[in-house]
């Protein structure tokens, strides 16, 4: 019967991988101490299936276009923020982690050659301590065989729980206090009161205000209205402001008069407030300030909802497809307003298909460019480095002509989590039976060597950052969970500290040492390999 079984599982690869996907998802979910293997599930149930059925091979480039996806995916996602971590305290925080992962490959080479492991086993035993798939790849390619993937699926486990134990017993030593996360958005109405001189203006005001606070309306002789500069204030007039912090409006409320909510908002006979999705795409990648609209018509734009998170329209802001636009619109001009923005959800899930077939034949192309190094051979930065780097480029560009380089957060999760899927899929059904005999007989010992490994690491960044460096705690740990990767240590992490730190750091953190890990593993493979 398994005889039969093992039979038609080899003879149908697509089947076989569509049973490691869905198998793989349901084993991620189960939950042990509330940790589980998530998408890296996948990888597991492949290599059961493989090892049961050796003839079940996934042929094809099928695995190497969802790392593809994946590097992309988290490119264009990240690009901002990545480019921003090189300046300022970022770049101590990428040297720091680029040091501690230098450390782990150090020592996973050290043990591997005390220990006579081979130099295949050893790359990916570091790839799965850092639950890096690029550098897994960038092993496979260097090495030219699958061993890589043997080390790697030992490993992985402990790359993603050993982070979060590291983490959780820092924090229990260093019991680190942390201010409530910020929001970035708020509203306040004022009575004017008090005014520099008679006749001043409305623009006259808007110079005296606080950096991050906006007038987003105006209430005058019983009538609403937007803002408009010429507009001469009078005492008794009320004023709407957007600000991006809470005290700037009692500033201004202070300087100029008294808060009294209500004044505008309970009067929408003359503009109403809207919230439309950006489901335009010409209105992407645009700045505020020179948003086209519709002729005759004036709005103003109080604030975007991105994602979970209220931001103030700041002139520089750019909007993104899926995107939450709060409106002020007079009434007549709403379906206008309307139909200009899109307003439909399906620009929540969506992408424009040709930039991101653009941007990833660029990204391939540019992991083809050999790059000479003195001493070593040629390096390149191939599947794993080359997407993500002309990603990471155009998430910073966002928008170049009438491209637009961004995809909405559920059609980004979307299509990397699919992505990494798919290469899990495929090189753990192609990697089965060599697992199988490996692990009989060296198991135990590569999965100390990545115990090491990811020890050295995460131990470096945190003692290292924490009480030589000095850096803020909440920080700190967005950058070990840059460093490792995974973005299930991402989540314990934003649990630990509830501000937007973790997620700033992991985005500045994430992409660089995944660069870091691919050339690292191909310059170790090129001196000890020759290849």
């Amino acid at each position: 019967m398994m005889a039969s079984i093992s039979e038609f599982i080899g003879t149908q690869p697509i089947l076989t991988l569509f049973l490691v996907i869905g198998l793989g998802y349901a084993v991620g979910q189960i939950r042990v101490l509330d940790f589980s293997l998530g998408v890296g599930a996948v990888l597991f149930v492949g290599l059961i299936i493989g090892a049961i059925a050796p003839k079940a091979q996934v042929a094809g480039p099928l695995g190497l276009v969802g790392l593809i996806m994946f590097l992309y995916a988290i490119g264009i996602l990240y690009g901002q923020q990545f480019f921003e971590g090189l300046s300022g305290p970022g770049r101590v925080y990428n040297l720091l982690a680029a040091g501690a992962v230098i450390a782990g490959l150090l020592v996973a080479v050290g043990l591997g050659a005390v220990f006579q492991v081979k130099l295949g086993h050893t790359l990916g035993i570091f790839a799965g301590s850092m639950v890096s798939t690029a550098a897994l790849q960038a092993a496979i390619d260097t090495i030219g065989n699958r061993d890589p993937s043997i080390g790697y699926s030992v490993t992985y486990p402990f790359g993603v729980i050993g982070p979060i134990l590291c983490l959780y017993f820092m924090t229990r030593r260093v019991k680190p206090t942390f201010p409530p996360k910020p929001a970035r958005f708020h509203i306040g109405e004022i009575t004017v009161e008090r005014l520099p001189a008679a006749g001043t203006t409305l623009a006259a005001v808007m110079g005296t205000l606080p950096d991050g606070v906006q007038i987003a309306g105006v209430r005058q002789a019983h009538h609403n209205r937007l803002p408009d500069p010429g507009l001469e204030l009078h005492p008794g007039d009320a004023l709407l402001l957007a600000a991006d912090r809470a005290v700037a409006v009692e500033e201004v409320a202070t300087a100029l008069g008294h808060a009294d909510k209500g004044r505008l908002t309970k009067d929408r006979g003359d503009i109403t407030y809207q919230r439309f999705f950006v489901s335009n795409a010409a209105l992407t990648g645009v700045k505020l300030s020179a948003l086209p609209l519709p002729p005759d018509i004036s709005i103003q734009i109080l604030h975007v909802r991105r994602y979970d998170m209220d931001l103030l329209a700041a002139p520089d802001l750019m909007l993104e497809l899926g995107d939450r636009v709060g409106i002020l619109v007079a009434h007549e001009a709403v379906a206008e307003i309307r139909a200009h923005f899109g307003d439909t959800l399906r620009a929540t899930a969506d992408f424009n298909y040709v930039s991101v077939g653009l941007g990833m034949v660029l990204g391939v192309l540019l992991g083809l460019i050999p790059i000479p190094v003195p001493g070593i051979g040629t390096l390149t930065l191939g599947i794993g480095g080359g997407p993500l780097i002309v990603a990471l480029i155009l998430g910073r560009l966002r928008r170049t002509g009438p491209l637009s380089w961004v995809m909405p957060l559920p059609a980004n999760i979307v299509l990397r989590n699919l992505g990494l899927t798919l290469f899990l899929a495929t090189v753990g059904i192609n990697s089965g039976q060599a697992f199988v005999t490996t692990v009989a007989q060296n198991g135990p010992l590569m999965l100390l060597i990545g115990v090491a490994v990811l020890l050295t690491t995460v131990a470096i960044v945190l003692l290292v950052g924490f009480y030589l460096l000095k850096i803020p705690f909440d920080d700190l740990i967005g950058v070990a969970s840059g460093a490792t990767g995974n973005p299930a240590i991402l989540a314990y992490s934003s649990r630990t500290a509830p501000t937007e730190r973790p997620d700033i750091c992991y985005a500045m953190i994430f992409p660089s040492m995944t660069i870091v890990k691919v050339f690292s593993v191909q310059i170790i493979g090129l001196l000890f390999f020759g290849g």
